[in-house]
């Protein structure tokens, strides 16, 4: 079907879904931040509420991988979908009376959460043909960023008129949404022939060895490990998607841990009001749905090197917090950040889409989500101590130097050009 993918109305359905789903997502920690002012849970609570969340995630991500592949995705999505609706109400029962009860809904809802992510990446190349892919996920990830915005926003203003657990029931139904909204894609792809010959001689059978022992099935973890193994070699197979791989997690471990935990301390310290963060955050936004924007009608030759030029772009925002420059300097180098992240994000998913196996693609997927994301706590984790340690001043040069160096490096990879392992097309 050729024309804009959002007068699919299959894609649309999708569309919704997800962005149900980050609505959701989005919404989840604001929520709770209003449970904590009105003092129905303790700041400590929330921390204990969150991080069972993303426990929950890092543990489906790999999981959902294989059963997308599998099985259906637009079952996976289903079932992790209606999984975090069920279990949202659990975190609103819980709330002002067992923490305990909040974190263990928390998991599940964090877990529904990612098992979304690999199996709607690959419900996107089913729905989607190749030729709209792109238009496809730069459409999508607009949809996430204007949940950034969206999403504490209208929060702010439901609460005038609703309470805390109200608000809770309203993320249940958002994740009722996503899991009904999408639509079916195609049938799951078989299985990869058993390398044995059809003209090969039956063995013949052992008289001396005893009776004949019943076929062996591995235990369900087994195969599991071992599927996701499989989704690991086809990773090792194309080279770019290694490299790029790495400068993604280098630049979120450094220059997303420096918007996490520098970016408050210099709005505080340095220019004496919160007013400098908020601003920030908002035209790391606006710069990425810029980036969104333009490259869903942009195609660079070289759209590989393109989107690793694009990810370096981060590195002015720890960058801009190292050097005593004007809030607007700051607020220009986060538009930039957000734009270049996009610049990334649009072909590396299209890439991915285009030229993992099919049958492989959720496995995959899941890799990325779960090396990218599982280094964010991590990098949060280690800057505060580091900063403490050697200074701000440093830790955010290194942050700047690693997001500037990492991509660079990644691009000297064969295939990154395009990110392809085909021959790259001669210039015109």
């Amino acid at each position: 079907m050729s024309g804009p993918v959002l007068l699919d109305r299959r894609f649309v359905r999708l569309w919704c879904g997800t962005t149900a789903s980050g609505l959701a997502t989005w919404a989840l920690p604001f929520v709770l931040g209003l449970a904590v002012l009105d003092r129905t849970l303790t700041a400590g609570g929330l921390g204990v509420v969150l991080a069972a969340r993303t426990a929950g995630f890092l543990i489906a991500v790999p999981i959902s991988g294989v059963l997308a592949d599998r099985y259906s995705r637009r079952g996976v999505v289903l079932w992790a979908g209606l999984a975090a609706a069920v279990a949202t109400p659990g975190i609103a029962l819980g709330l002002g009376g067992s923490v305990l009860v909040m974190a263990v809904a928390a998991v599940v809802v964090g877990a529904g959460q990612g098992a979304c992510r690999p199996a709607f990446q690959a419900l996107t190349a089913e729905v989607v043909e190749d030729g709209r892919r792109r238009q496809a996920n730069a459409a999508i990830t607009f949809a996430v960023r204007v949940t950034t915005l969206v999403a504490p926003a209208g929060t702010a203003l439901l609460a005038v008129v609703l309470d805390t657990w109200a608000l809770l029931i309203g993320t249940a139904l958002l994740w009722l949404l996503a899991a009904l909204l999408p639509p079916p894609g195609a049938p799951p792809p078989p299985p990869a022939p058993a390398p044995a010959s059809a003209a090969a001689p039956a063995p013949a059978p052992a008289l001396a060895s005893g009776p004949p022992s019943a076929p062996t099935r591995a235990p369900g973890r087994v195969r599991l490990v071992a599927e996701f193994g499989e989704g690991m070699r086809e990773a090792r197979r194309h080279p770019w998607f290694l490299a790029g791989l790495a400068a993604l997690a280098a630049v979120i471990f450094t220059g997303y841990s420096a918007t996490g935990v520098a970016l408050p301390l210099v709005s505080r310290d340095r220019y004496g009001t919160e007013a400098v963060l908020a601003a920030a955050l908002t035209a790391y936004t606006l710069g990425a749905l810029a980036g969104a924007v333009l490259v869903a009608r942009w195609k660079p030759r070289a759209q590989g090197w393109t989107a690793l030029a694009g990810l370096a772009l981060y590195g002015f925002a720890p960058l801009s917090l190292l050097l005593p420059v004007h809030p607007a300097a700051v607020f220009a180098a986060y538009a930039v950040a957000g734009l270049g992240i996009e610049l990334f994000n649009v072909p590396w998913f299209t890439a991915t889409q285009r030229e993992v196996e099919p049958r492989l693609l959720a496995r995959v997927s899941s890799l990325d989500f779960l090396i990218s994301y599982g280094l964010a706590p991590v990098g949060l984790a280690f800057l505060a101590p580091a900063i403490d340690a050697f200074g701000w001043r440093p830790v955010l040069a290194g942050c700047a130097l690693v997001c500037f160096v990492a991509p660079a490096a990644a691009a000297l990879v064969p295939g990154t050009r395009g990110f392809s392992r085909r021959p790259a097309e001669p210039a015109a």
